[in-house]
Formats: structure tokens, sequence, C-alpha cells
């Protein structure tokens, strides 16, 4: 993924905030969405022990809140 990213500055140039396409700023929530779907799924897979959770399943039984 390429940002095309700008800067806000203060007097120092220090970096005080950052302004990137909206387009760019979506394709980023899809990717975060993506991770946490990821890292849900192996959290049920870890708690299920033995027990074998296919990724939609882990997936809605974390929507219905019976995984945290």
């Amino acid at each position: 993924m390429n940002v095309h990213a700008e800067y806000i500055v203060d007097e120092h140039l220090n970096k005080k905030s950052v302004i990137i396409p909206y387009s760019e700023w979506m394709e980023i929530v899809e990717e975060m969405e993506e991770l946490d779907d990821i890292r849900a799924y192996d959290q049920a897979k870890q708690e299920a022990g033995d027990e074998v959770l296919d990724f939609d399943q882990a997936v809605a039984e974390i929507k219905a809140g019976k995984i945290e």
C-alpha cells in the first residue's frame, strides 16, 4: 500500500498531524478491520483448545458476544 502523507508541523518543525487522501484512509481502515478479525480468530482458536472453529464461525461468535 502506498500512502501519500502530508504532515502538519509546529513552529519547531516537529510533526504534529498527518493528512492522507480519504481513499488511502479507507484502505487502512479495511486492513485494520481484517487484522482485528485475524486476531479474534487466533484468540478464539486458542480458547477453543482442541475444538476446531472455522474462521467465519469464530467471527460470528465474536460479533454475537460469545467470545471476547
